[in-house]
């Protein structure tokens, strides 16, 4: 089967699937823009098509409302949008860090093309960490990526990683995200969504606060149960189970995970609290979902069906401990 991923690079150790040039830390964006396949251009060119008449080559005509995309290295096509359609070119999502690695700290751990080109990001460590009870560490992270098909709006997403699992969980509270979306109707700027994103210190603090009371939670186990079932088969506390559950297999992994199976199960933080369910329910989003590869349970972990399951359980977690 190919690979959903194209190229990537990354700083540390080897990610997800293995694939990627490993580079050692504090490298020049040039190099990431190299090793990370991000060296090449969008381009575009109006639609073209041909009618069908009378002679073996037929008419050509342009349909000007609308263009390929495709790449400069391989002219291979991308996508056809409308003329309308704002380009991000895979170095800007370099450059986008550029500033960030250079003056305020941050370091470009992984970065990488999907899709032979259609998806692209980077992803920065942002030098916040905080360590919950029993030494259960947790690091700050930045996720900017984009599509050239449609498929994704340009997103900048402050992001968690739990560093004895590689767990990733998307900061946000009251409900919504704190991610920035820039739709490919308007232009790109860097700078305006890196005002809006605040790079604040605060959000930071205010999410990982709410993560130590989640810590803090005890959970019995007809709640662990009901947090799963809502979580993974959109059951209520309350409402009659079904004969067959929906989802089932997910639920005894999820279960198991919870368990002690998880990696960090049976740290004090996490063993038997409200912080264990969530990280049971992002490590069988991130390591263990029935995918067609890893790439692919990558893809839906970040940006697809898997990151709204991971905001279903912080969103079920923390009313557990409200």
């Amino acid at each position: 089967m190919a690979h959903l991923v194209e190229q990537m690079a990354y700083v540390g150790a080897t990610p997800w699937h293995g694939l990627g040039s490993r580079l050692s830390p504090k490298q020049p964006l040039e190099v990431w823009q190299r090793e990370a396949g991000m060296d090449w251009k969008i381009q575009d060119s109006p639609v073209h098509f041909k009618s069908e008449s009378i002679g073996a080559l037929g008419s050509i005509h342009t349909f000007p409302e609308q263009k390929v995309l495709y790449r400069s290295d391989t002219k291979a096509p991308l996508s056809v949008v409308s003329n309308r359609y704002q380009v991000v070119q895979p170095r800007e999502v370099l450059e986008f860090y550029r500033d960030l690695t250079e003056v305020s700290g941050y370091e470009l751990e992984t970065a990488g093309v999907l899709k032979g080109g259609r998806k692209f990001w980077a992803l920065a460590r942002t030098g916040q960490g905080t360590a919950l009870k029993g030494n259960d560490e947790v690091n700050g992270y930045l996720l900017l990526a984009t599509s050239c098909d449609g498929t994704l709006a340009t997103t900048a997403t402050p992001t968690t990683v739990r560093v004895v699992c590689n767990n990733t969980l998307t900061i946000a509270l009251a409900g919504t995200t704190k991610a920035i979306k820039v739709p490919h109707n308007t232009r790109f700027d860097p700078n305006a969504v890196k005002k809006q994103l605040g790079i604040a210190v605060s959000q930071w603090d205010e999410f990982m606060y709410r993560m130590k009371n989640l810590a803090e939670r005890k959970v019995q186990w007809h709640e662990a149960m009901g947090f799963f079932m809502n979580v993974l088969c959109d059951a209520t506390p309350h409402s009659k189970l079904p004969e067959v559950l929906p989802n089932e297999r997910a639920l005894r992994k999820v279960q198991s995970l919870y368990e002690g199976g998880g990696r960090g199960a049976t740290l004090e933080s996490a063993q038997g609290t409200a912080w264990g369910l969530l990280n049971a329910v992002t490590e069988y989003v991130d390591h263990e979902r029935r995918a067609r590869s890893n790439e692919y349970r990558m893809d839906s972990a970040w940006f697809g069906q898997g990151a709204q399951i991971k905001q279903r359980a912080l969103e079920a977690a923390l009313q557990l401990a409200a």
